[in-house]
């Protein structure tokens, strides 16, 4: 199992469907080695603003509700990690937020909740 981060500012009350193929409930990474997946874990000198959810390399990647996708996100800019970066801007419930290493269908539009949006990058190498 392989996650990605999605990169949230967090707000209660909104509840997001499916995030990906195989992980109906979006469970959460927790502790391994590359350390912890929680919105503020300490990744080195930096904090992490994201959330990692677990996803299987390949998988589908879906609209966790109706959002308006937003162009390409790059969370690195790094030739040496090109396999995995890519990423979706999306806009939706209040929300602006990225997904990391999803390669996505498309990057402007709107889909509807379940819709599928990409498929999860090789992270496993990196």
């Amino acid at each position: 199992m392989y996650v990605f981060p999605a990169v949230v500012c967090l707000c209660d009350g909104v509840k997001f469907g499916q995030l990906c193929n195989g992980n109906p409930t979006n469970s959460r990474r927790t502790s391994d080695r590359w350390g912890q997946g929680h919105y503020g874990a300490r990744r080195g000198n930096r904090e992490h603003k994201g959330l990692d959810i677990k996803c299987s390399d390949g998988s589908a990647v879906y609209a966790p509700f109706d959002v308006t996708l937003n162009g390409r996100a790059i969370p690195y800019g790094d030739p040496n990690k090109a396999a995995i970066d890519n990423g979706i801007n999306l806009r939706g419930k209040g929300l602006c937020f990225k997904l990391f290493y999803v390669s996505p269908d498309r990057t402007s539009g709107s889909v509807r909740k379940g819709q599928r949006i990409g498929t999860i990058n090789p992270t496993r190498y990196f």
